[in-house]
């Protein structure tokens, strides 16, 4: 039984409540001994959100829950709230003391309360005049775009983060209070401005994708050829173009412009070989599963390993990097079924140790609405060479694998 004040700490209140008990006992607890699962509901914090003139808007204990029911309209108001400032005094921005626009390092685009001590922007009229009321753009036409603007009301300092936001055939500039968002539509909207720059390239790509239609073919219970034709070209785009960092003003991104406009049919045939290779080894994968009889375990635990692996925007969602491994990991599948008879007590066994480890990761995307870090995303893919390492050892692995190599990383990770 810990004594704690009623004020005791700044954070998450796990992270507090484990350095009060190391503190106080001195033994070496770990965040996985808080058992958060196993408490009653009203152990946990209860959220309450009010508007400003301390109306209630909702309330609950599930935080995830409440930014996904009220958070479009917090955005919304943000947004309208920045416009109002600028439209208030559009020729003085630089000295009111309700809005200043600022530049930072782009570390501050992943720090929500990041504040940015560089110069003021206020005397940029084209940025400003633009974040007022959003406006089509389909060339860079807007001067420079800030990393985060700052926005006053009520005493209170608020954080906006710009970005470029895609709407199909233009872009246009909105103000959004959570950087990881920002960023995330920012690239979307740079990579359709890019788009809108080489139109004629694009065409000349759509209709020279080298073996599109024996893609198509694999791709089909997944989605239509332009589905996929469309993921590949965003793919090379951002290869090509969006390599940090991120252009922030005209000249940069005509600079850009000319650097990647000459490797972009060369990058689109090496993420198409890529895409092939995924999808060759996705039908063989689905043929083995089908033609896999007495086996429901482990065909139930492939099929859910392919949904995993190959989603829809299978191209768009997997990092770079582990595209490359793709066919690999696909690979294993087929291989796995094909020794099950010989030895389907293995099989189980090792799915018996896989489990707990791969259930402990999905329940935690889906606390988290499905956002992921870094760490999260390194543990994800692990979870894929334990596969490999398990059922197609002849494969191999980049790096050494086991069950104690992934509970030491998840330890790490829920710390």
């Amino acid at each position: 039984e810990l004594s704690v004040p009623e004020v005791f700490g700044a954070g998450g209140l796990t992270d507090v409540l484990l350095k009060k008990a190391r503190d106080e006992t001195s033994l070496d607890i770990k965040r996985s001994d808080f058992k958060l699962d196993m408490l009653s509901a009203h152990f946990f914090m209860n959220f309450r959100v009010v508007d400003e003139h301390g109306r209630q808007l909702g309330q609950g204990r599930n935080l995830g829950a409440l930014k996904a029911e009220l958070g479009s309209k917090a955005r919304g108001a943000f947004q309208a709230l920045a416009g109002l400032k600028l439209a208030s005094s559009p020729e003085k921005l630089g000295s009111d003391p309700d809005f200043s626009s600022q530049k930072s390092s782009p570390a501050a685009l992943h720090r929500s309360s990041a504040r940015s001590t560089a110069g003021k922007l206020g005397s940029d009229p084209d940025f400003l005049k633009n974040a007022i009321t959003p406006q089509r753009h389909t060339t860079w036409s807007f001067g420079e775009l800030p990393e985060l603007m700052e926005i006053s009301k009520g005493g209170q300092s608020l954080i906006g983060f710009p970005a470029l936001v895609d709407i199909g055939d233009a872009v246009r500039i909105e103000v959004f209070d959570e950087p990881d968002v920002a960023a995330a539509k920012n690239r979307a909207g740079l990579r359709r401005l890019f788009a809108l720059q080489i139109k004629d390239a694009l065409k000349y790509l759509e209709k020279n994708i080298p073996d599109m239609q024996k893609m198509a073919v694999a791709y089909m219970q997944l989605g239509s050829a332009d589905e996929l034709k469309a993921q590949i070209i965003d793919v090379a785009l951002d290869r090509a173009f969006l390599l940090e960092p991120l252009p922030n003003d005209e000249n940069s991104f005509k600079r850009r412009i000319d650097e990647g406009r000459g490797r972009l049919t060369l990058i689109a045939k090496e993420v198409a070989r890529l895409a092939l290779g995924v999808l060759s080894e996705f039908a063989l994968a689905q043929r083995k599963i089908k033609d896999t009889k007495n086996a429901p375990d482990a065909t139930a635990d492939c099929i859910q390993q392919l949904q995993r692996l190959l989603p829809k925007n299978f191209l768009a969602a997997t990092p770079w990097p582990q595209l490359q491994h793709g066919a690999r990991y696909l690979k294993a599948i087929s291989l796995r079924l094909e020794k099950y008879r010989a030895d389907p007590a293995r099989d189980a066994q090792r799915l018996t140790e896989l489990k707990p480890l791969e259930q402990k990761y999905w329940r935690l995307v889906a606390e988290r609405k499905g956002q992921t870090d870094a760490r999260m995303l390194e543990f994800r893919w692990l979870l894929e060479e334990l596969r490999v390492s398990f059922f197609a050892q002849e494969l191999k692995t980049p790096q050494p694998v086991s069950v104690k190599r992934l509970e030491k990383a998840w330890a790490q990770l829920s710390h």
